[in-house]
């Protein structure tokens, strides 16, 4: 057998390659942790490592730029709470529409007409409404208040005749002239009053305009809507659930889309609506004296604190995230550079918490912030 002797260069070579060549493992075979090494484990440029079985090994310097924060969990009771699904209305105290009466064409007010936005006072006058009446109809009044107008200057010339003869006409007769011209002038000033008369338009509270559909000129028909005036700092909320009795286990509510807004429960409608019931909560801001970023007809989901207590571990709103499959989950640290996904069922506590009911155990290390970051990693 001839022993032959390896270049030392050619050694080092074959080292070399081996070194940079992805580990591969025997079909089936696992790691210490349960991991399948049977398949390739991709790094990205900031070595960060999308495991097989779905958890993520994140170095040190890579967890100090994402800014992973994490907390130990601990059991605890917390109140218990339902979502609703509602959405902003108008207090029918504070807010109100402007119809006209009478169909006319629209003419502007003191200050024009008033646009989207334009905050409004109480008795403000916002447009007019020009009366028309039909041809045939307005050529009677016409004629009408002619024959009115001859009939009054007959009556004040008999008036004047008779003050004339007093003393030897009866004092009776003079105050029937009397009474008669003033009948015929009453009559004649109404009739020609309502020949051009207008409608006024007024704002029936003070707030901002949120609907304005009137233009100069244009002819709007009776009880045709034309304003609509809206207090944005008192607003409403009307939720809705098939629960006749859950009103009565309320012991308070908040919005997940405006966390700050305080919510006052006003009542429940007593009869069903398409199914469910509706309640209705006054909405109040939270002192800072500024309008909340509602709008009227916008939907909300309203979170409603219940008399009832459940236990669970309660975590930050942004800790829970979706994975792949849209399954809720939290990422647990499982070592110093390797978080796990673990799926969890959870409640909502108010906009910003959850209690995590089912999935974690006493003393998991769970990622409280950059959640989010961890589940895009692949």
């Amino acid at each position: 057998m001839n022993n032959r002797l390896i270049p030392v260069s050619l050694l080092a070579a074959a080292i070399h390659l081996l070194a940079g060549s992805p580990a591969w493992g025997s079909p089936g075979a696992h790691g210490p942790n349960g991991e399948h090494l049977d398949a390739p484990q991709t790094a990205n440029t900031n070595g960060l490592i999308r495991m097989p079985d779905g958890s993520v090994n994140v170095p040190m310097l890579a967890q100090r730029r994402m800014g992973l924060r994490t907390q130990i969990v601990a059991a605890s009771q917390a109140q218990a709470t339902v979502e609703l699904a509602g959405r902003v209305v108008i207090d029918p105290n504070a807010g109100g529409r402007v119809q006209a009466v009478h169909g006319g064409r629209v003419e502007a007010g003191p200050r024009g007409l008033p646009v989207a936005g334009q905050a409004v006072r109480k008795g403000e006058v916002l447009a007019y409404i020009r009366h028309h009446a039909e041809p045939y109809a307005e050529a009677n009044q016409e004629a009408q208040l002619a024959e009115l107008r001859s009939s009054r200057q007959l009556a004040a010339q008999r008036v004047e005749r008779l003050q004339s003869l007093e003393g030897t006409v009866p004092r009776k007769e003079i105050e029937a002239a009397k009474a008669e011209l003033h009948s015929l002038s009453a009559r004649e000033k109404s009739i020609g009053a309502s020949l051009g008369a207008r409608e006024v338009l007024v704002a029936p509270v003070s707030g901002v305009i949120t609907r304005a559909q009137a233009v100069a000129g244009q002819v709007a028909d009776a009880r045709e809507l034309l304003f609509e005036i809206v207090d944005p700092s008192r607003l409403m909320i009307e939720a809705t659930t098939a629960d006749a009795a859950l009103p009565a286990r309320m012991a308070g509510a908040s919005l997940r889309e405006a966390p700050g807004a305080r919510l006052q429960l006003v009542g429940a409608g007593g009869a069903l609506r398409d199914g469910v019931m509706p309640v209705n909560f006054r909405l109040q801001s939270a002192g800072t004296g500024q309008a909340l970023p509602l709008a009227v007809g916008q939907p909300v989901t309203l979170i409603a604190q219940l008399a009832e207590r459940i236990e669970g571990f309660v975590l930050p709103a942004q800790a829970v995230v979706r994975n792949a499959a849209n399954e809720q989950v939290v990422w647990v640290k499982s070592g110093a550079e390797r978080y796990i996904p673990q799926p969890v069922s959870v409640r909502t506590l108010d906009a910003a918490t959850v209690v995590v009911v089912q999935g974690l155990g006493a003393d998991n290390r769970v990622v409280v912030e950059g959640a989010a970051l961890l589940a895009q990693i692949r």
